[in-house]
């Protein structure tokens, strides 16, 4: 097991003893699991810093910290394990710092921006809009433009080393093998610089012109819309399918170009989804790409979906991803090279099929649909089929004209009852313009220097921190792991906890 490592054998250990990281993004999903990691792996770390946006309820990055991170399940093995242990770390070595990722300088004072960037010895960068369809401006500030305050703070640090994580889908449209390279626009329409990355600062006032455009002459919900409309448009305009993939390979190449004299690691996940062991198996927050379709299959919107079964659909447990970001964290103190490109995914190494995927987890329904009852209402009574894009817009364009047809006839008789299939055709139109793209892949991703890396790194680490998605039993792991994961923590209400104070833990 993984504890019973030495501290002393284990490279990543010992470079990140003492060191201070600055994190953004551990509000969401990924940026948890790297968080809990840290804390329960690496007590001899320096200190944790926190970027945090206030919101309405928790205005500070503190209060939000207690009452939005702090007490999600992601920790709960810490808590078992030593409450009081979890606590102290939490009090004296997590520093929460109010601040916006998009606004310059992250809305500090410049003498407060600069008291950071001596504070710190590296920065690990997870916000991101992960939201496929984001209006253009919106992805564009918290994808792209902000990585530019990273830069910053970095210059100000004296060349802070940078972990900024992306997606192995910033290869867009690109099909065939896609390696751990700058990723080329699949429709060109960009200057790739001598240095080997695409020069953008020409890309983004374009897009800033017709973003202004749009919001002269729209408002509201429809220019809602617009913007998003707009976002999709510029995506398969320069070869993405969507908004956020388009966005995350501009952030690349922003940080590629204003990184120059810094260390630089890019680590792009694959489909993130529930983790293999840690902190438990199963553990997810919310429901990411593959289970928004398999949440609407269980409720019985969704039989029918478009999608290539003989794609290798690239799936990777969120445990092997916060591993991939802290070995590469730690490789930037031992090794400080100018930049690298991880991917961390498992399409290369331990491919299993859209096909295969889809089987394992209609087999577990069919079979065992009682044992997930905040997933499963009752046993399935319809497959799940994946077709062609082509006849899936066929049949459900077939179907739903007379549908419609037939909904709005009912409407003007005053009927005020809707048609539950028109409903439920509805939602499985609108989840294939989301996800078709990843469905139907035509891309194998590759990860040869992220598992070179590890075993550079050594056994011990390669324990401690497992990066390789060849262990991935997918039979066990979406059968057994994912779907009571799912079942338990992405569909269950989020249960409170207080830190106690430091008296309190003396007294007790």
């Amino acid at each position: 097991m993984p504890q019973a490592v030495e501290p002393e054998s284990s490279k990543i250990l010992t470079s990140l003893r003492g060191k201070h990281v600055l994190i953004t993004g551990t509000t969401g999903f990924l940026g948890k699991v790297v968080l809990e990691k840290l804390i329960r792996t690496v007590p001899d770390i320096g200190g944790i810093h926190l970027m945090i946006r206030g919101n309405r309820r928790h205005p500070k990055a503190h209060d939000r910290f207690i009452n939005e991170i702090a007490c999600s399940s992601v920790f709960e093995r810490l808590k078992l394990d030593d409450a009081d242990a979890f606590d102290a770390f939490i009090e004296n070595k997590v520093h929460c710092v109010t601040g916006e990722v998009t606004a310059p300088q992250f809305g500090l004072t410049q003498a407060r921006f600069e008291q950071l960037s001596g504070q710190i010895d590296a920065i690990i960068n997870s916000a991101a809009s992960v939201n496929f369809r984001e209006e253009l401006d919106k992805a564009l500030e918290i994808n792209a433009l902000c990585l530019r305050n990273i830069v910053a703070l970095s210059e100000a640090g004296g060349n802070l080393p940078v972990v900024q994580v992306s997606t192995c889908y910033v290869n867009g449209m690109n099909a065939g093998q896609a390696h751990e390279d700058v990723a080329r626009p699949a429709k060109g329409g960009v200057t790739r610089h001598k240095d080997g990355y695409y020069d953008v600062d020409e890309l983004i006032p374009v897009l800033q012109d017709k973003i202004a455009d749009v919001k002269s002459r729209y408002s509201g919900a429809k220019l809602e819309k617009k913007l998003v409309e707009l976002g999709i448009c510029e995506a398969n305009r320069y070869g993405w399918s969507d908004t956020y993939t388009f966005t995350k390979w501009m952030g690349e190449q922003l940080l590629n170009k204003g990184l120059k004299g810094a260390p630089l690691t890019i680590l792009r996940p694959s489909i993130i989804e529930s983790a293999l062991e840690e902190p438990a198996p199963g553990w997810i927050e919310g429901v990411k790409v593959a289970d928004a379709i398999i949440l609407a299959y269980a409720r019985e919107k969704v039989a029918v979906f478009p999608g290539k079964r003989s794609g290798v659909i690239d799936v990777i447990p969120a445990d092997l991803v916060a591993n991939s970001i802290i070995m590469s964290l730690a490789e930037l103190f031992v090794e400080p090279i100018r930049h690298r490109i991880y991917q961390c995914c498992s399409g290369s190494g331990n491919p299993i099929t859209l096909g295969e995927f889809i089987d394992h987890l209609m087999t577990e329904a069919k079979e065992n649909h009682a044992a997930y009852d905040r997933l499963f209402y009752r046993r399935p009574r319809k497959p799940f089929i994946a077709v062609g894009r082509r006849l899936f817009d066929t049949v459900m364009g077939g179907v739903r004209l007379p549908l419609s047809v037939l909904d709005r006839a009912m409407k003007i008789a005053g009927s005020d009852r809707e048609l539950k299939v028109l409903r439920n055709i509805d939602t499985t139109m609108s989840l294939a313009t989301i996800f078709g793209f990843y469905t139907a892949p035509d891309y194998i991703f590759h990860n040869d220097r992220l598992l070179d890396l590890a075993e550079r790194m050594g056994p011990e680490d390669k324990l401690l921190f497992p990066v390789d998605a060849r262990q991935i039993d997918w039979p066990i792991y979406l059968r057994k792991i994912h779907m009571a994961g799912l079942n338990k923590y992405a569909l269950s209400e989020r249960k409170l906890y207080r830190l106690k104070t430091r008296k309190e833990r003396q007294a007790a």
